[in-house]
């Protein structure tokens, strides 16, 4: 068995994920929620929230598996009848309202921000992370929310995507923070990634 044998066989491909991970899931699953407490702007029947910002912190730093399921977990909890989108809003009836397709478009979103944004242990690069919230916190949510949305108000697709430029400047902001919080505190605090102990290699 070669040296490339044995490092294979030594590293799991798939790794459990361990308690701090479970942690984490559970924590940025409540700051999606907690976001929520700052309210909404209502423009029309979609309303700007904070939340996308904690999907964005979520692929920013935590990797796809817990960002995933962090994201995943405040879904189910919200479906499942809690009042944690932003107004109080939740259970069943959120699939049926303008915004359904943003809400369910954060799952796809945090997991392209997952996918793109810089790895842990390897060196933050701003305009990587920058542009992995863009594309996911922005472009594939988007992608997601204005069909149904156009769907919904019957108000054709066009009219919608011009009624959804008032959230740009808003939304590009929350991917400039991310991308900055991101940089903070992965440099003050490196995150193991899922499964790994720390002082293992990434």
């Amino acid at each position: 068995m070669t040296n490339l044998d044995s490092a294979a066989v030594g590293r799991p491909r798939f790794r459990p994920l361990l308690p701090r991970d479970l942690a984490l899931i559970a924590l940025f699953a409540a700051l999606i929620a907690a976001l929520g407490l700052f309210g909404m702007i209502p423009l029309g029947p979609v309303a700007i929230t904070a939340q996308t910002l904690g999907v964005m912190l979520a692929g920013t730093l935590l990797g796809v598996r817990r960002s995933v399921l962090a994201v995943l977990c405040f879904q189910v909890l919200t479906l499942a009848g809690l009042p944690l989108l932003s107004g109080g809003r939740g259970g069943l009836a959120v699939l049926f309202s303008p915004s359904a397709g943003y809400f369910l478009g954060w799952l796809p979103g945090v997991l392209t921000i997952a996918s793109l944004a810089p790895r842990q242990g390897k060196p933050y690069s701003l305009i990587r992370a920058l542009l992995a919230n863009v594309l996911g916190g922005i472009v594939v949510i988007y992608a997601f929310g204005l069909p149904v949305a156009a769907w919904r108000l019957g108000s054709g697709v066009s009219a919608t995507v011009l009624a959804a430029v008032e959230f740009l400047p808003g939304d590009i902001i929350k991917a400039v923070v991310a991308a900055l919080i991101g940089r903070s505190l992965l440099r003050a605090f490196p995150i193991p990634a899922a499964g790994l102990r720390r002082g293992e290699d990434f």
